[in-house]
């Protein structure tokens, strides 16, 4: 679950003042709106790369305000991916686990999982660098879901992808979001991607915060 109360943030010279919603236990919500709005400012809050000046920040009914952002349990996909360019792709799905003093027969089960889960076991041994697009987008999500998060947060993460395979990435989330049960909160300008996955839509304009729940084909929350 993940909750703004009357939020604040100020970036610069922008600023979003009494922001709240709330994304309910296992449900997919996406963030939409035109660019400049502050849909990323909303996300940096949330998994605390961005103060927060007023209201609180709440993840499963824990007030996470002054978290650290590796205190806070979220996972975090950022719309460059951020991977790290000198690791491979075993090294970046280890990361977050060795952060956090996961045992290596652990860490060892965890990345054999997830490569199997994203189909990408055969490119553990690669370079960030010799990954197409499609592949580094699900090192992305791996990397994020690795340290199982009870919240996932994607900023705008298949806008690079061609139709094909944004096709194949958004099939591949609904499979994984479904089987962790991971809250999700997902910026998008795209309606049919918002259609493919969401069952929430929050719209960002001019400050102030509307939604509605979508029909889609994604799961739904009891």
């Amino acid at each position: 679950m993940i909750e703004l109360q009357n939020v604040n943030i100020r970036a610069g010279q922008f600023s979003l003042t009494g922001i709240s919603f709330r994304v309910e236990p296992n449900e997919y919500a996406v963030l939409m709106g035109p660019t400049g709005q502050g849909k990323t400012t909303i996300l940096e809050a949330i998994c605390g790369l961005r103060n927060v000046i007023g209201g609180k920040v709440l993840i499963y009914d824990q007030d996470v305000t002054k978290f650290q952002p590796g205190d806070r349990g979220i996972g975090y996909v950022p719309q460059d991916l951020a991977l790290f360019p000198t690791m491979t792709v075993q090294q970046n799905l280890e990361f977050a686990l060795k952060l956090r003093k996961w045992s290596p027969a652990d860490i060892v089960k965890r990345v054999e999982e997830l490569s199997g889960e994203l189909s990408i076991r055969h490119l553990l041994k690669r370079t960030i660098k010799a990954l197409s697009g499609g592949e580094s987008q699900r090192v992305a999500l791996g990397r994020a879901l690795s340290f199982r998060p009870s919240v996932l947060l994607l900023d705008e993460p298949f806008s690079a992808l061609d139709e094909v395979t944004r096709a194949e990435m958004h099939g591949l989330l609904r499979t994984v979001t479904s089987t962790s049960g991971v809250t999700t909160l997902h910026i998008t300008h795209s309606t049919q991607e918002a259609e493919a996955l969401a069952n929430r839509r929050l719209v960002l304009l001019g400050g102030t915060l509307s939604e509605s729940v979508a029909e889609s084909t994604a799961k739904k929350v009891p």
